[in-house]
């Protein structure tokens, strides 16, 4: 006779699912829906309170356009630096040795453990007015690329150094002996292996980029139409009183986010199944 916890492991769907990995998935399920889920649809749904119109004509102040406008494309920079970047370092702290390694082990992981403001401090510092290097970048557009930069260093590299440390260098040897240049061992061998950390870490860098405000708020000057970043509007709005334009604009963040996530998850379960 076939009992009761047989009978949760068979069948279709859910059905498969033990007892215990049922409990498991109704209480991850609970968690994030109260941690993320939830929200996320109370802003959109404040985002709509002044009605559809009224949401339409926040996104679409130029105040706001360029806002987002000078967010987005410098998150994605920033991204797309990290990936090369963050390969390269990441492969030089993995097949390399030399002095000081483990400093530079350390240094790599101070953007995770410097509160932003901090960090927006240590930059303004160091390239705003009385810049020691003589270096003065603070209220332009290249301070904000930097502080997105600064925070978001460690993402490729943290996701890239453990493919690296279990990819054989066997493999690499083997190429090289059938006459496979450097070039061609890395772009037809390596790379392929690489590709879906370096999505991994760069669908992060570009969620910390889109999302800062701390690192950016000094040293950019939070100049309307020149250096403001979408988060300073999102504040300057709900300092105004002005919840549901702040609303709209995160959901705009939101939205974008999402699209570039899963255009990079995509890219990275591609290169999964090539390799």
């Amino acid at each position: 006779m076939t009992t009761a916890g047989a009978r949760v492991g068979t069948g279709t769907g859910i059905g498969r699912f033990s007892r215990s990995s049922a409990l498991g998935l109704g209480v991850s399920v609970i968690w994030l829906s109260l941690l993320v889920l939830l929200p996320l649809a109370a802003v959109v749904v404040t985002a709509t309170e002044d009605g559809w119109s009224g949401f339409w004509k926040t996104i679409t102040s130029p105040s706001v356009l360029a806002a987002l406008r000078l967010t987005v494309f410098s998150a994605l920079g920033v991204t797309a630096v990290n990936a090369v970047m963050g390969t390269l370092v990441a492969w030089v702290l993995v097949r390399d040795d030399f002095p000081g390694k483990r400093i530079l082990e350390v240094v790599v992981d101070l953007p995770f453990a410097l509160p932003t403001i901090v960090a927006g401090l240590v930059l303004l510092s160091l390239y705003g007015a009385n810049s020691p290097i003589g270096l003065n970048i603070a209220n332009t557009r290249p301070a904000v690329f930097l502080a997105m930069l600064f925070v978001t260093v460690p993402f490729v590299i943290r996701t890239v150094e453990p493919v690296l440390i279990e990819l054989d260098p066997e493999v690499e040897l083997a190429a090289a002996s059938l006459g496979a240049s450097r070039f061609v061992t890395f772009r037809r061998i390596v790379l392929p292996n690489l590709l879906p950390a370096i999505a991994s870490g760069s669908a992060l860098s570009f969620a910390r980029g889109i999302s800062e405000y701390g690192s950016v708020v000094l040293i950019s000057g939070n100049l309307p139409f020149k250096t403001e970043i979408a988060s300073v509007r999102i504040l300057t709005q709900i300092e105004n009183d002005k919840t549901a334009s702040a609303a709209a604009v995160a959901t705009v963040l939101l939205l974008v986010a999402l699209v570039v996530l899963v255009v990079l998850d995509r890219l990275q379960r591609w290169a999964t199944r090539r390799g």
